[in-house]
């Protein structure tokens, strides 16, 4: 291992804290460094390069149906990786039980490099939490590659709410318990929980109102018929931007570059207050360490393309490419983060 792999994964493994892998600045790798690992993982003499690793098309499966930004993610990354190795990248859309169906898919696959899964929140931390009898854990039967992206939520209102800001959303919510509603795109989505944890931490009840995507839920919110959302910030911002809702606070660490003027939840108030999504690649569990790292180091050769950089930040997703070891530190940090939001909220599928 060369000293630059040793500084990298040096840096991965600073995440030890809870805290860290929330940061903005968590997967913030230099360009330098994820070019000197490629290179120098690429070049190795091993029994890896001796079968010419990938060997044909490598498939990246997405549990979700074209069009949602893990698939517009999926298909960014497509094309670089493709040019990085020199075989066609595929993203192989596979909807079907909340992401549960591709992760089954992804853990059967055979573990020779050639299959990954690009997953959110929802199907590799957060499923395992609320459905039973899973046949495959995502922690437990999935390899961590890297990180890909990071994307906020932004608190949306209405138009016709009172409150304009997020101080004051917080005390209208105090002095009217369980009258304010929320729009999720489903129970134990991140826009869901996301709107569970800043009730606990506010102090506050909310009313959950579950619907089947996000798109319906904007929808009631513009009419009016909910007064909020946690929405993630790609898919509100068109609307925050042409004024048919009002944005009231952004829930990254930093203020979004795509709304610089609207405050974090920290900024405007509630102190701690980070809510984010993400995603991650997974490979099958058996996946050869060998391979991992080399997948891993093209992930954040990929990410370090600048047009590659610059869709990415048009979708409100930033870039966190990270070690295979840095990833799974995440992964178990962000398990346990919403395993503690469900128990205090009691969610459950049932809960609407």
């Amino acid at each position: 291992m060369t000293t630059e792999q040793r500084d990298l994964t040096r840096e991965g493994e600073a995440c030890a804290g809870n805290s860290c892998p929330l940061s903005e600045d968590v997967f913030t790798w230099k360009r330098r460094k994820t070019l000197t690992l490629l290179a120098g993982m690429l070049f190795i003499p091993s029994v890896v390069q001796a079968k010419a690793f990938p060997s044909r098309p490598v498939r990246i499966i997405v549990p979700f149906v074209p069009g949602g930004s893990s698939d517009v993610i999926a298909r960014v990354l497509a094309p670089r990786l493709t040019t990085i190795f020199g075989h066609q990248v595929i993203v192989d859309n596979r909807p079907g039980a909340a992401g549960n169906a591709a992760v089954e898919l992804t853990a059967r696959a055979n573990p020779d490099g050639h299959t990954m899964m690009l997953g959110a929140p929802g199907a590799l931390t957060v499923n395992p939490l609320l459905y039973k009898g899973l046949k495959f854990i995502p922690l437990r039967d999935l390899a961590p590659v890297s990180m890909v992206g990071q994307l906020e939520h932004v608190v949306v209102v209405s138009r016709n709410f009172p409150a304009t800001d997020l101080a004051a959303f917080i005390q209208y919510a105090r002095t009217n318990p369980d009258r304010v509603t929320y729009g999720s795109s489903g129970t134990g989505t991140t826009t869901h929980l996301a709107g569970a944890m800043f009730a606990q931490q506010a102090g506050i009840k909310l009313q959950h109102v579950g619907y089947r995507g996000s798109g319906q839920a904007m929808h009631d919110l513009i009419a009016g018929n909910i007064n909020a959302m946690f929405d993630l910030l790609p898919s509100a911002i068109g609307h925050v931007r042409s004024g048919s809702i009002r944005a009231l606070a952004t829930t990254g660490p930093s203020r979004a570059a795509q709304l610089p003027e609207i405050p974090t939840a920290v900024e405007a108030g509630l102190r701690g207050f980070v809510a984010t999504s993400w995603h991650a690649l997974m490979a099958p569990k058996e996946t050869p360490p060998e391979l991992v790292a080399i997948l891993s180091a093209a992930v954040g050769m990929a990410l370090a393309d600048p047009e590659v950089a610059e869709r990415m930040a048009s979708l409100g997703a930033r870039p966190i490419p990270s070690s295979p070891a840095a990833t799974a530190e995440f992964l178990r940090a962000d398990a346990a983060r919403w395993a503690n939001v469900i128990r205090s909220a009691q969610i459950t599928l049932d809960n609407q």
